[in-house]
């Protein structure tokens, strides 16, 4: 079984339970106006593994990974190659591997039943909580996400929602409450990651000659990130 991988990174701290081993498979649907990451929406791009060849990668760094680290699998949209990722994340639950998946939720859940067995965690971003604004800025329908999430709570897969705190988007206390608000309607999810939106990624955009859609944003204030995560109380944990 192959598959296209991006990138690899070694030890991860922002994917997942402890430290990780992250692997970023090629291709995306999407187009998210805040998207890092525009070089892995080419589904003929990267380079091809087997994915004995990536468990075998991440396999080298188990030393670090303590007693909650593992393997992630992350994009681009990781579940565009379901068949690639349900064949690693095989593997991993046979090595007593953590697994954790990071995806937007695009893709119907009753497709990826053969990844989501193997998974021990799911990172889900709900990108915004207005309808008009996944519309707007991402390319899939926000009740997909939902609709995903419903899936994951039926099978009582624990869930981080994860959503990126952009100026003048989700950057209001009625947003985040919004989120809380999906977030008790399911009982599989248990914490909720704000991301400050970042403009890093913007030299990538220039090197692939395309205009970065939300260049013109500023980054948010670290004091206001912090008092909305405040709001989560038990799930900011």
């Amino acid at each position: 079984m192959t598959g296209r991988v991006h990138s690899f990174q070694s030890l991860g701290t922002l994917d997942g339970p402890g430290v990780r081993f992250v692997a970023f498979l090629q291709g995306c649907p999407l187009r998210c106006g805040c998207c890092h990451n525009p070089d892995t929406w080419d589904v003929h791009g990267g380079t091809e593994y087997t994915a004995q060849e990536v468990v075998q990668r991440a396999k080298r760094c188990r030393a670090y990974w303590g007693k909650e680290g593992g393997i992630t699998l992350s994009g681009g949209e990781p579940l565009l190659q379901r068949a690639f990722a349900a064949e690693i994340f095989r593997l991993c639950r046979a090595e007593n591997i953590n697994t954790c998946l990071d995806t937007s939720g695009c893709v119907a859940a009753q497709l990826c039943e053969d990844v989501l067995k193997n998974t021990d965690r799911v990172l889900l971003d709900i990108k915004y909580t207005q309808e008009a604004l996944y519309r707007d800025h991402v390319g899939c329908e926000m009740q997909q996400a939902l609709d995903f999430l419903s899936y994951l709570n039926e099978k009582k897969i624990p869930v981080t929602l994860r959503q990126v705190i952009i100026p003048s988007l989700t950057d209001t206390e009625e947003n985040v409450l919004a989120l809380l608000g999906i977030a008790r309607k399911h009982p599989c999810v248990d914490k909720i990651e704000l991301l400050p939106f970042r403009k890093i990624c913007q030299t990538k955009y220039d090197m692939m000659g395309i205009a970065f859609p939300f260049g013109h944003l500023p980054e948010p204030d670290s004091a206001r990130v912090e008092a909305l995560r405040r709001l989560l109380g038990e799930y900011g944990g």
